[in-house]
């Protein structure tokens, strides 16, 4: 219709300005183009509906299910999706979900036409993270019992952080396998007989998977302990958390919860009327007798750990999550008497980022398996973030308040955990969809050592 009023607007002020009605001629040429623009009006449509056809077929396939956050791997569509493996890079400044596309497998390619497509398997996408640090302090001497990623030293000046690698491989619509490795700068690099390697090599994690359905996953490997938010949520790779590095309570290498679980996991998501219940089931080997390291050559001793988490993700408060976990095992630490283990945590999370609100509260019972009282340590933190409507949104500033409580009675966390209050205040700014820099300044409080303070940079990406 548009054309033809066009040709009509074109025809019409020669025509009036030289008489009230066309000669012959010019009334066949003016019925000669609107036949013409009937036609090409016409063939429009037909490309139209063809166009809008090829855009339904797609659709019509059913999307795979959201994953709740902190799952370790989300498994490919039950039906073979649209055969690309392009993926749209994030924008700077907009909030990263805690559920991360690097622990998504690709979109499996297709092969045939559309009437005999079929899916290729396995297929594999390789992702990675990395980080350079530097940091200075008013130490005089190493701070004890702190994990060396909370980069708390005597000396001041940079440091190599992890480089990570996610694997992450689609082998059937119903199974999927996540791997973790991550490469650790070593301070003792060249010495000693023969010299250490320069870099530390450690499976972080280790998934394979299968789902049932939205309500039943079933997985076999090594996991980051689901018992708390954090530990699920952001795994290696400090591009995906807004801090530097991790509460201390959930630090990689810490002794506080057990980081590391293998075994056997069962997960999945209940409706629950509009409230998302989640939850994890798991039996699995328990702390090694090194404690701050799980069972990967085999359980210790024959009492196997077991955990239980439960959170939900109501419909009513998007981005708010509310869970608990408990967790039980039989620790046989290397020159220390054996003892019970009961860990019993909670938490509270808003993961918007205007504002970002992290709680978390955990408490550890230790009691000799021989008999004898009870030790309670108690560890939590609350961290706080705004990312700035200003400048891009490129900016967060974050504050976070922790503490770690170990009673003098707890003789399994007395040499291997600190007691002290932290405080953090940074900035994070996002220079690129792909890397971040960020500025801290942390206060220490001791109970059996002199305070401390000092200054933290990084620079951290995903690739």
């Amino acid at each position: 219709m548009r054309f033809r009023l066009l040709a009509i607007l074109l025809f019409l002020h020669p025509i009036q300005s030289h008489a009230q009605s066309p000669d012959p001629a010019t009334q066949e040429l003016i019925q000669k183009l609107l036949d013409r623009i009937d036609k090409l009006e016409k063939r429009v449509a037909e490309l139209e509906r063809e166009k809008a056809a090829g855009a339904a077929a797609p659709s019509a396939t059913q999307p795979p299910a959201q994953q709740p956050p902190g799952a370790a791997v989300i498994p490919p569509p039950q039906q073979p999706p649209v055969p690309t493996v392009t993926q749209q890079p994030p924008v700077p400044g907009q909030p990263v979900p805690a559920q991360h596309a690097h622990d998504q497998p690709p979109p499996v390619p297709t092969v045939g036409g559309p009437e005999t497509a079929a899916p290729q398997y396995p297929f594999l996408k390789i992702s990675g993270f990395g980080d350079v640090d530097f940091s200075a302090t008013d130490l005089q001497a190493p701070a004890a019992h702190f994990q060396a990623q909370t980069l708390l030293t005597d000396h001041s000046g940079f440091e190599l952080g992890q480089t990570t690698l996610h694997l992450i491989s689609a082998l059937s619509p119903k199974v999927s396998f996540f791997g973790e490795v991550t490469f650790t700068a070593r301070s003792d690099a060249g010495t000693g007989t023969p010299p250490a390697p320069g870099f530390n090599l450690e499976v972080e994690r280790l998934i394979i998977r299968y789902d049932f359905n939205d309500y039943v996953k079933l997985s076999f490997g090594r996991y980051h302990t689901p018992i708390n938010y954090w530990n699920t949520a952001y795994h290696h790779g400090q591009w995906l958390q807004t801090s530097i590095s991790r509460p201390e309570m959930v630090q990689f290498g810490g002794s506080f919860i057990p980081v590391h679980f293998i075994g056997a996991l069962g997960q999945g998501e209940i409706p629950a009327g509009g409230l998302n219940l989640n939850y994890d089931v798991g039996v699995g080997n328990g702390r090694g007798d090194v404690i701050s390291r799980g069972g990967d050559a085999g359980d210790i001793n024959n009492n196997r750990a077991w955990l239980v988490n439960t959170y939900i993700l109501p419909n009513w408060a998007y981005g708010l999550q509310l869970g608990g976990s408990v967790y039980r095992d039989e620790l046989n630490p290397l020159g220390l008497a054996p003892a019970q283990e009961w860990i019993e945590s909670a938490h509270v999370v808003w993961s918007k980022e205007t504002p970002e609100v992290i709680a978390e509260f955990a408490n550890v019972s230790h009691q000799p398996s021989n008999g004898g009282p009870v030790a309670n340590s108690q560890a939590w933190y609350v961290q706080t973030a705004y990312r700035l409507p200003w400048f891009g949104k490129l900016f967060k500033p974050y504050y976070r308040l922790e503490q770690i409580h170990v009673p003098h009675s707890d003789y399994i966390f007395q040499n291997f955990v600190p007691t002290f209050t932290g405080s953090t205040s940074g900035v994070r700014y996002d220079f690129s969809s792909f890397g971040a820099f960020k500025l801290e300044y942390r206060y220490y409080w001791r109970r059996d050592a002199p305070n401390f303070y000092g200054a933290f940079s990084q620079i951290a990406f995903t690739f």
